[in-house]
């Protein structure tokens, strides 16, 4: 007898349909074959099927069992087709046995129909399994009103409308809902809006002594979008700086946060039992990954740093040390805002709108123009240790500060806390909403993400913008590409200034952050 069960191949961020044929045959010698390009994981689902089935209480089958994971021609990778592996199963044999009692499925008019997906334990149960978002949205897509996944992970596809989604804890409380002995509750829809939350700051702003300069830089970096550098001496206070960056950041909106959840659910990296995340990532590899960690890749391309810190925060500390052709892939992510992966198997994109963040020491020992401490470090040794990082790399970048070391009085001192994390988010969520406002009809959320035909039409300078701009670009020999950047920096100071004109004053303060600082 031959069974068809649908599920969901996920490539990348792509989901297709896959149609799980299942033909238990009457004569043959006894064997479980599976076909259709399956990988390691799948092919191994015969093992674990099998166990989950007896173990479940079911008779597992001594005959011929041959499945097809249609089409033949796309690669299956992972362990979610257990579940319709197995279901398929049970219908292709014609007979369901719980225990004693024999039922056949043909007299319950069992129906069947729905997509299946989910990784089986042993002893039947269903575990947390990665992608059920992507499932989700490929039901939707395609019309299909029910999907089944395990209960770790079901509420990842809750967050999608109009979906019916069940629940699934084992194969034997599946079987009691199909034959309707006992129904299983689909999910209600989750709000995305109530799970969306504000990072507890690892540090706040009000506890960082000194640095204004940095701070300012900080404001104007979450409230745009735009890439940051802090150059300065070791224990300056450039990572404590970093980490408090997620504090003052914006809370994501409902679409920010489905667009993360989806790599992450690719990737597998959501927590069981969460429906989004809530937060915005910030991630900080550490200077020994290599190019795949960084930008994605591998023989089945998965998402890499870029991709995970998508609308979030990438933090690289000690950026120098991190090999130069690793920096360097990072030029096409930075300027397109996304990633493309091509192998043999295929290609997949993944998107890579991230925050870059990156510290760096003046020179090797760290001590070069420190007021008190000696360098150590000759200039032929400096200059090959700021070579490390390319022009082209730097350009990108759009605010450059100076992170200078922090005097031993404002240390000491008993002074007043500056401005707390949660005031400045206001203000920055404030000039989010007006960039918001402006860039919602061309599918962008913030001043960094602007192309050069958005910035010509909502960054215009008057005259006096215009001569000031047109000095600084002979005095400092600006790229075209600094030149877009210096105007998003300025509409974004003056969208914390909530002004609807750059004036000259945003302009000039956007300028200053241009002057190379390594």
């Amino acid at each position: 007898m031959l069974a068809r069960i649908e599920s969901v191949a996920c490539v990348g961020l792509e989901s297709f349909l896959v149609e799980v044929e299942v033909d238990v045959a009457e004569k043959g010698f006894p064997g479980f074959s599976i076909v259709g390009l399956p990988d390691k994981a799948v092919a191994e689902a015969r093992e674990r099927v099998k166990t989950a089935l007896i173990n479940s209480g079911f008779a597992f089958p001594q005959k011929k069992i041959i499945v097809n994971l249609a089409p033949a021609d796309l690669p299956k990778e992972g362990s979610a087709y257990d579940l319709p592996i197995a279901v398929g199963i049970l219908v292709a044999n014609g007979d369901i046995t719980i225990g004693s009692q024999i039922s056949d499925v043909s007299s319950q008019n069992v129906d069947i129909g729905g997509l299946y997906y989910g990784e089986l334990s042993l002893d039947g149960g269903l575990r947390h399994t990665k992608g059920t978002l992507l499932v989700a949205l490929f039901a939707k897509r395609e019309n299909k009103k029910r999907i089944f996944l395990p209960v770790l992970s079901a509420n990842e596809a809750a967050v999608v409308r109009n979906i019916e989604v069940i629940p699934v804890r084992n194969l034997k409380e599946l079987i009691f809902h199909l034959i309707e002995e006992k129904k299983i509750e689909p999910l209600k829809k989750i709000e995305i809006k109530s799970l969306v939350e504000a990072a507890s700051p690892e540090f706040d702003m009000a506890d960082i002594v000194g640095q204004e300069t940095a701070k300012r830089a900080l404001i104007i970096s979450a409230a745009g979008g735009h890439n940051l550098l802090m150059s300065g001496p070791p224990g300056s206070g450039k990572t404590m700086l970093s980490r408090a960056l997620p504090g003052i950041m914006p809370l994501m909106s409902e679409e920010e946060s489905m667009e993360v959840t989806r790599i992450y659910s690719a990737a597998g990296l959501m927590i069981a039992g969460e429906a989004v995340v809530r937060r915005r990532p910030f991630r900080s590899p550490h200077h020994s990954t290599s190019m795949a960690g960084l930008i994605g890749g591998g023989s089945r391309p998965v998402p890499g740093e870029v991709s995970l810190a998508h609308l979030g925060v990438l933090f690289l500390d000690e950026m120098a040390e991190f090999p130069r052709s690793v920096l360097e892939s990072m030029r096409q992510p930075m300027e397109d805002g996304k990633v493309e992966i091509s192998r043999v198997a295929g290609r997949v994109e993944y998107p890579a709108s991230f925050q870059l963040v990156a510290a760096v020491n003046p020179c090797p020992c760290g001590y070069f123009g420190h007021p008190t401490k000696e360098c150590k470090c000759s200039m032929r040794e400096i200059e090959k240790y700021k070579r490390r990082i390319s022009g082209p790399i730097l350009d990108r970048i759009d605010l450059h500060i100076n992170v200078p070391a922090v005097e031993t009085e404002k240390i000491l001192a008993t002074v007043e806390k500056g401005e707390s994390s949660k005031n400045i988010r206001e203000s920055v969520m404030k000039a989010r909403e007006k960039q918001s406002e402006r860039l919602l009809k061309f599918g962008i959320f913030c001043n960094s993400q602007m192309k050069n035909k958005q910035v010509k039409e909502f960054c215009r300078l008057d005259i006096d913008g215009v001569h000031i701009l047109r000095l600084a670009m002979e005095k400092f020999d600006l790229s075209a590409r600094s030149y877009f950047r210096v105007l998003k920096v300025a509409r974004t100071i003056a969208d914390l200034e909530r002004s609807e004109d750059i004036l000259a004053g945003h302009l000039g303060e956007a300028l200053q952050y241009r002057e190379r600082v390594f």
